[in-house]
């Protein structure tokens, strides 16, 4: 996908605590860059988590499917980029993308699936329209459908 397709971009540096003994990023840290990146996200869409969902909407999203692709390693004081996107919007959930970008060197690619319930019951329940409104008015791309 095209670095510009990607509405939200999150800027970090590596830290000494995430490399592990190989010098490179530990693999377990992505995750928590992209999930840094996603709180940018709702911040941006304008409903930020978890007063701008959970008390807004009195539902909640939980992970429901990870997915990265390993394409090459951050090392210790990198500058990083997390670009997120919507790419899907279904009934009852909503899949991001994610790219980790070292410079011109793509790194990461994942793909996160996220099902909106109810916090108590945890089951399914479909994703506000107002939710789609703001994805629909931020994203450069319009997901999927």
């Amino acid at each position: 996908m095209a670095r510009e397709d990607f509405a939200c971009t999150h800027r970090l540096r590596v830290r000494w605590a995430e490399v592990d003994m190989q010098k490179i990023v530990f693999n377990g840290h992505y995750l928590t860059y992209i999930d840094t990146a996603v709180a940018d996200y709702w911040r941006a869409i304008g409903l930020p988590y978890p007063e701008g969902y959970v008390e807004r909407f009195g539902s909640d999203m939980f992970l429901r499917k990870a997915t990265v692709e390993y394409l090459g390693s951050a090392h210790y004081d990198d500058a990083l980029e997390v670009l997120c996107r919507t790419a899907k919007l279904g009934r009852t959930s909503m899949t991001f993308l994610f790219e980790i970008w070292r410079g011109g060197d793509l790194l990461i690619g994942a793909e996160l699936v996220y099902v909106n319930a109810d916090p108590r019951s945890r089951k399914a329940v479909p994703l506000p329209e107002e939710l789609r409104r703001c994805v629909l008015g931020f994203e450069k791309v319009a997901p999927v459908q």
